[in-house]
């Protein structure tokens, strides 16, 4: 769970049909913004299996890292997820093996009750943790998160508890969107994310 530091988001209704299109032209629009060169693009996808509400983003990391023919690279997933206990380790493997990378951080999150199944995406890194009271260090380039519940239910018991169901229907309407932006840019340019 995260926390957002003074950035503009944009919400998206994770009940709308056309949800992943609307998440595609926002992360596009994001990337092009960035005010550096980067030459890769790394999700990074917090959270853990162990609580329901916190899955979201190894759920997204399994669907993006089995995707064949990317151009990008992922960390975080069902199998190999990015954490609290190893999220410095991650970031320290990231900084050298990709060190002029453009970093999208996908978490679950906290939201107002009117927020709830909504996705967010902006500019920006986020906070993991924040939502569970943690200390860790910020994350992202561009972040991307699923709103899971509200500040007001963020109990250990409620996040265990969230409907399964819901966060399976976050993850795919953000992964597809990741992977809707892919194959827009794919076919523009020809080179994936190349901005």
């Amino acid at each position: 769970m995260f926390g957002v530091r003074k950035q503009k988001v944009s919400y998206i209704n994770a009940e709308d049909p056309t949800a992943s299109t609307l998440l595609a032209r926002k992360l596009q629009d994001c990337m092009r913004r960035v005010s550096f060169h980067w030459d890769e693009l790394v999700f990074l996808c917090i959270g853990s299996d162990r609580i329901t509400g916190d899955s979201l983003g190894p759920l997204i990391g399994r669907e993006l890292a089995r995707q064949r023919n990317r151009d990008f690279f992922v960390y975080g997933t069902l199998d190999h997820p990015v954490h609290a206990m190893n999220l410095d380790e991650y970031l320290l493997d990231i900084s050298l093996c990709h060190p002029a990378a453009l970093t999208v951080a996908i978490d679950a999150s906290l939201g107002c009750s009117r927020h709830q199944h909504h996705i967010t995406v902006g500019r920006g890194a986020i906070r993991p943790g924040a939502g569970a009271g943690k200390e860790l260090p910020q994350v992202g380039d561009i972040f991307i998160t699923g709103i899971v519940s509200s500040f007001e239910n963020a109990s250990h018991a409620e996040l265990q508890s969230i409907d399964f169901t819901r966060i399976l229907c976050l993850a795919d309407t953000i992964s597809r969107g990741i992977l809707l932006a892919a194959d827009m840019k794919r076919q523009a340019a020809g080179s994936l994310f190349a901005y």
